[in-house]
């Protein structure tokens, strides 16, 4: 691990996603939260402060050491109970049983898991039948002419982002994961629409989605 990621990019990470522009999204994603919460991609904590009496504890997973020690720091603010945890997404930590969580927070989040297809199965995985995954994301662009920017800017974009994906569709990555989309609408946020293209609900106004059981 190079420099810049060690420890030019998570402080830029933090410095990017605690913009002001961006609390009204978690805001609406965390108010929904209840039970016992996963958080993928937690990152240094930015979401801790939302969540409500509702939640008994937040399972936080990243694969930064770097941001989670200042997610670490972010515990101490307030009185909830939450374990960090440094791993992947695609493989959860083995103390996460199957069926053990009541509700999955991601913001921000898919776009740079390098396998988000596993992620999501491990999500889906560890949901209990009537729990529910809450996100925020920035996708795929419905118009030709910014998903055509969007694919060629990627390449580029990913080496220097942590990873990050201008253009995955992730209401699609979620209906193949056997999760089934009762709320999901999109549009674009203030600024450039390149990476600011967001799915948001209709009624909450952030996707709430539920795993698909046979």
């Amino acid at each position: 691990m190079g420099i810049y990621a060690r420890y030019l990019l998570p402080r830029l990470t933090d410095l990017t996603m605690s913009r002001k522009l961006l609390l009204p999204y978690r805001q609406r994603v965390i108010g929904g939260a209840a039970g016992r919460v996963l958080e993928i991609g937690i990152g240094s904590g930015l979401n801790l402060p939302l969540y409500g009496d509702a939640v008994e504890e937040v399972i936080g997973v990243d694969v930064s050491p770097e941001l989670l020690a200042m997610a670490e720091r972010a515990t101490k603010r307030r009185g909830l109970r939450v374990r960090l945890l440094e791993g992947s997404a695609e493989h959860l930590p083995s103390n996460v049983a199957n069926g053990s969580v009541d509700t999955v927070i991601v913001t921000w989040a898919l776009c740079s898991i390098p396998d988000v297809a596993a992620a999501l199965v491990e999500a889906h995985r560890v949901l209990r039948p009537n729990g529910s995954l809450r996100f925020v994301e920035h996708g795929r662009s419905p118009d030709a002419s910014v998903a055509w920017w969007q694919d060629h800017l990627t390449p580029l974009w990913r080496r220097c982002s942590g990873g990050c994906h201008l253009n995955r569709k992730t209401d699609d990555l979620l209906r193949s994961a056997g999760f089934t989309l009762t709320h999901l609408a999109t549009g674009y946020a203030r600024g450039h629409v390149l990476w600011r293209s967001c799915m948001r609900d209709r009624r909450n106004p952030m996707a709430d989605v539920v795993p698909a059981r046979p």
